[in-house]
């Protein structure tokens, strides 16, 4: 069995973090969100892998390589424009050759893994794909699935207006070869994507075997940021205490927090469950909790619970700072005095709450 894995995409929902980084990047208790679902394939047993990316090549290669330190052997499949779910699998009809396949979708988080499904899938033998459904709050915003009185699959749909059911496909399938077919004989949607929702459909009203199974634990679309922070809440509850980084005997640390290496926290307190990045420095200030803090920032007498920090931030001197995801490199210092007008530099698609 192969996977392919989809990273690609244009990330609109992540916005502005997207325009300069992958949204598959963005981390989730101090990793990429990426890296989970490449370790729950490796777990699985499956060793080749294609990856399906686009305009942020270059960042996902860099920061994954050849999969060696997964475990994992990497072909990178080039995808020119994000046309839907079924056409990465058409791009990829080489790599897979006819070989059973689990599609995982490089922003998705699937907390314990796809072991025992993939365990499944193999042993079965009586199906030509398997989806995973869970429960949503709103299924108008994924694809959505029929089951009759038994759990069989008769129905599917793509972001409907009028669901069927409150069951959404999460990024995560498992097909036989007999998927190519399918994805060769469905035309494009109105949204002018070959929709996987389509292919199984197909699969289906050809007398294809698809299994459903319905996830149990947590499961989350990371493609917009408060489904990022739920997801970083998430995984920081089961995050250990492990402090390989230095605290000074000024600081107070609650709770599991893990402290990497080379993390300095001085004069300041750390409230768990939350994670402090290698090379950060807290300095007089308040973390915590369901907080993650990546590599190389430097936090200065300024307070932060619920958010996620990415790579060589600076925050000094802010009182605040809650349920927020902050990008690279970014800097967010207090204004010495209540401005009677505000000075913006702002990229597409930014948000900005200033009070009244």
């Amino acid at each position: 069995m192969k996977a392919l894995v989809l990273a690609g995409g244009s990330g609109t929902r992540m916005r502005p973090i997207t325009h300069t980084s992958a949204k598959q990047l963005v981390p989730v208790a101090g990793k990429p969100v990426l890296f989970y679902g490449l370790e729950a394939i490796a777990a699985a047993g499956i060793t080749d892998v294609g990856v399906i990316v686009g305009d942020t090549a270059a960042a996902i290669s860099a920061a994954i390589g050849d999969g060696s330190v997964f475990g994992l052997h990497f072909t990178y499949i080039q995808q020119d424009r994000p046309l839907g779910l079924a056409h990465a699998v058409a791009v990829a009809r080489d790599f897979l050759a006819d070989d059973d396949f689990v599609m995982y979708l490089g922003d998705n988080f699937l907390l314990g893994g796809i072991t025992e499904v993939v365990d499944d899938f193999r042993t079965c033998g009586n199906r030509d794909a398997q989806i995973l459904l869970s429960r949503v709050a709103d299924p108008t915003a994924f694809g959505v699935a029929e089951l009759d009185g038994t759990g069989r699959v008769i129905g599917l749909e793509e972001k409907p207006r009028h669901p069927k059911s409150e069951l959404a496909l999460a990024g995560i399938y498992l097909f036989t070869p007999l998927i190519h077919e399918a994805v060769e004989s469905i035309r494009p949607s109105a949204r002018g994507e070959l929709e996987i929702t389509d292919a199984i459909q197909w699969l289906i009203d050809h007398g294809g075997r698809v299994h459903s199974s319905v996830i149990s634990g947590y499961w989350k679309d990371t493609g917009n940021v408060p489904d990022m922070l739920e997801a970083n809440r998430s995984v920081l509850e089961t995050v250990d205490a492990v402090q390989e980084g230095y605290v000074d005997e000024a600081s107070t640390v609650i709770g599991r927090v893990r402290i990497e290496a080379g993390a300095k926290v001085i004069a300041s307190r750390v409230v768990g469950p939350a994670v402090i990045g290698p090379g950060t420095e807290v300095i007089g200030s308040c973390i915590g909790p369901y907080t993650s803090v990546s590599e190389d920032c430097r936090i200065e007498d300024s307070e932060i619970s619920c958010s996620i920090v990415l790579r060589g931030c600076l925050v000094t001197g802010v009182r605040r700072i809650e349920e927020s995801l902050i990008g690279r490199d970014v800097e967010v210092g207090m204004s010495r005095r209540t401005p009677a007008a505000h000075r913006l530099v702002l990229g597409d698609n930014s948000r900005v709450q200033i009070p009244s």
